[in-house]
């Protein structure tokens, strides 16, 4: 596969990268670690080579373990990915930071001791979208804004 470029960053725009990759594949970690940093049921990962992300402004980092720091922004909170200390070469990006998540493939899941089953296969749960939830859209039409998708 030939390299593509793929850019993403933190919700508010402040840390922005852009990472050369020559694969689609993602994966779900479901390890307490990831949980607890993410605030998620499991955290969404894509594996990149640490030398191929260009940050356009550098993140801040916090030691999430004595093994691993995590990039994020500290103006919005924003985590964005996972390192291991010892460089390996590689480092985790999180999926949701990506502008084009959807470029990306699910290949594998990760810390599977803390996995929730129940949260995996949720298609028979109702659906609501944003701009049709009348709680969601009528807050962003007071603040003279369209629903963001």
């Amino acid at each position: 596969m030939t390299p593509v470029d793929h850019t993403g960053g933190c919700q508010c725009g402040r840390i922005r990268y852009t990472v050369a990759l020559d694969h689609d594949e993602a994966y779900l970690c479901h390890c307490r670690m990831c949980q607890r940093a993410t605030g998620g049921f499991v955290a969404t990962f894509v594996q990149v080579p640490t030398r191929a992300v260009a940050w356009v402004t550098e993140p801040d980092w916090y030691a999430s373990s004595p093994i691993a720091r995590r990039p994020f922004c500290s103006a919005c909170g924003t985590p964005l990915g996972f390192m291991f200390m010892q460089d390996s070469g590689n480092m985790d990006l999180t999926l949701g930071s990506f502008d084009r998540p959807e470029a990306f493939r699910p290949v594998a899941h990760a810390g599977c001791e803390s996995m929730h089953e129940a949260w995996l296969d949720t298609r028979d749960l109702p659906r609501h979208f944003s701009a049709t939830t009348q709680s969601v859209a009528s807050r962003w039409q007071a603040a003279g804004l369209e629903v963001p998708e």
